[in-house]
């Protein structure tokens, strides 16, 4: 009789020969016929994505990206694309007889998503680096060197699931809610979306693990990658204020009324919705209602100051059926996604001058500028990611 880890191990191998077969991957022809792009991390994730490509025949390519420096973050815990992961990522593709290379994108890491991270902060936005990150460096530079290396797709160790529709390939969210990436991933570009394959969207993490393992693989148990991967211990202040000195200036704490109630060392130490930490004793329950870069103050005030109800997004991507300004047009009933570990809610998209907005049927509190709305469609087949963007303001 399998033990309960062999018999994970089989039906998360069930679930994912399914979607790796040429027809299921949308290709011609037979697997030795195709050369296939994997992009490795060194976690569990991608590792297993290029032995499952690997085993069904194609002929796979692993691409592992230093995206910082190599030697400060070898012995780092929770970080990824730097150090320890480098070689882990070159150690499975090793065992698995596969061609690996690793290319340094420290430089276009170091623009377009530490820069764009601290730059975020400094105008008193909550950025979203991972969605940067996927959305330049990994998603558009990497994507065009698989390209140039003549592969068919580009695979990724991302849950989130993808499948042809009749204006190209459609994104969905994985099967298991508490694993699914697609929040992170709603930049992803139609034409990028062609030529993406998620193979581990139908499994559960538990079912990875145990596959991993059953494979040999010698990070089936290495722990997943922690906070932002380019910030120790998740102190993201520490990081902004030795790129920009000047998010340490002082400010003023301003209470919503107009009361002064202390002063700050730093705006880069706040965000919206922020409740503990603030540095002032009053009696009352205050929370960061706004940041104001400019002047460099922090008004705080109660909860209620941070409700929600109408979104204005800039920099948005479609990729659900017709055109953005239709479905805004049409006031299209949708599900909107403002942090990545809530489910989507019900929502109205709806035309704005400045671009779109998003109405929410129930209210959001403390949602900031700078942080992502996603937007999904929920149809039979599962939650479809049509798209979404930047907050650029969050009104009541």
């Amino acid at each position: 009789m399998p033990t309960v880890s062999e018999g994970l191990a089989c039906e998360a191998y069930r679930a994912a020969t399914a979607v790796l077969t040429p027809e299921a991957l949308g290709l011609s022809g037979p697997p030795a016929k195709h050369r296939i792009v994997v992009a490795m991390s060194g976690g569990v994730d991608s590792s297993l994505a290029a032995a499952l490509i690997e085993r069904a025949g194609y002929e796979t390519v692993g691409i592992t990206l230093q995206l910082y420096d190599h030697g400060a973050a070898i012995a780092r815990k929770g970080a990824c694309c730097a150090g320890r992961d480098i070689m882990d990522a070159r150690r499975v593709a090793g065992l698995l007889g596969i061609a690996h290379y690793v290319l340094n994108y420290e430089d276009r890491f170091q623009k377009s998503v530490i820069g764009d991270f601290a730059a975020s902060y400094l105008a008193g936005e909550t950025p979203v680096p991972c969605v940067r990150c996927n959305q330049t460096v990994k998603f558009s530079d990497l994507l065009k060197t698989a390209r140039e290396l003549g592969a068919s797709a580009l695979v990724t160790g991302h849950y989130v699931r993808s499948r042809p529709g009749p204006e190209g390939w459609e994104m969905y969210q994985a099967i298991s809610p508490a694993r699914d990436q697609s929040y992170f991933l709603f930049a992803t570009a139609r034409e990028q979306l062609d030529y993406l394959r998620f193979p581990l969207g139908a499994l559960e993490k538990s079912g990875t693990r145990a596959l991993a393992a059953s494979l040999g693989l010698p990070v089936a148990d290495k722990p997943d990658s922690q906070d932002i991967c380019f910030v120790p211990s998740g102190d993201y202040a520490s990081v902004i204020r030795k790129l920009r000195p000047e998010s340490g200036k002082p400010g003023e704490i301003v209470h919503a009324d107009g009361t002064v109630l202390g002063e700050h060392r730093g705006i880069v130490n706040f965000t919206v919705g922020q409740r503990k930490g603030l540095g002032i004793a009053t009696g009352e329950q205050l929370f960061v209602a706004r940041i104001e870069p400019v002047s460099r103050r922090v008004i705080v005030g109660p909860r209620d100051m941070l409700r929600t109800e109408r979104l204005r997004l800039r920099e948005v991507n479609w990729i659900g059926p017709g055109t953005l300004e239709g479905a805004a047009a049409e006031g299209s009933a949708v599900f909107a996604k403002v942090r990545s570990t809530q489910e989507p809610r019900p929502a109205r998209l709806l035309p704005d001058p400045a671009g779109v907005c998003v109405e929410l049927v129930q209210p959001e509190f403390g949602v900031a500028a700078g942080q992502a709305c996603v937007l999904y469609d929920r149809g039979s087949g599962g939650a479809r990611v049509l798209g979404g963007g930047f907050i650029a303001s969050a009104m009541g």
